[in-house]
């Protein structure tokens, strides 16, 4: 079954793998990237969670109000857990230097791997995708995972933006 399953995934989805493991290596490392490279990784698992409950559920009430609630959450945690003090900003080069973590490589594999479990009870059991329980728990779960790319991004830009602002409203406390 297990072989079965392997050998009707798509090739695209093997390389969509191979450039998740990539960048969640390169995560891994310190590195100073481009304030515009920070949105890379956020926005291409946005557009492919987004993609991916257009396709089996719509983009109508209970899916979207779900995937909304579960990134709002996400973010919410992932920005209180992000120490602002440890991010460091070039604002003259426009870069940010990213500490070194595992977590973006665990939250893409996360992420693909509950895309690809969905994918399989859903191709098993096509009735699924009528089940309003099992599309709020699928999108709400996608939107958390989200939330914590969309929330480490934004904790990101707040810094560089305010690494911009004038040393009088820097001394403001948040």
């Amino acid at each position: 079954m297990l072989q079965q399953i392997i050998s009707h995934t798509p090739v695209y989805v093997w390389a969509i793998l191979g450039f998740l493991v990539y960048r969640g290596v390169l995560a891994s490392q310190d590195r100073t990237v481009a304030l515009r490279s920070l949105f890379i990784i956020p926005a291409v698992m946005v557009a492919l969670s987004l993609q991916d409950i257009a396709s089996r559920f719509g983009l109508h009430d209970a899916p979207l109000a779900a995937w909304l609630i579960g990134a709002a959450l996400g973010g919410g945690l992932t920005w209180q857990l992000i120490d602002a003090k440890r991010i460091s900003i070039n604002r003259a080069e426009g870069s940010v230097t990213l500490r070194g973590s595992w977590l973006p490589l665990a939250m893409m594999m996360a992420i693909f791997c509950a895309k690809y479990a969905v994918a399989i009870a859903s191709a098993m059991s096509p009735a699924l995708r009528q089940e309003p329980l099992f599309a709020v728990t699928v999108c709400a779960t996608f939107g958390a995972f989200n939330g914590v790319f969309l929330g480490r991004l934004s904790r990101h830009l707040a810094a560089y933006l305010k690494a911009a602002a004038p040393a009088a409203l820097q001394s403001t406390p948040n």
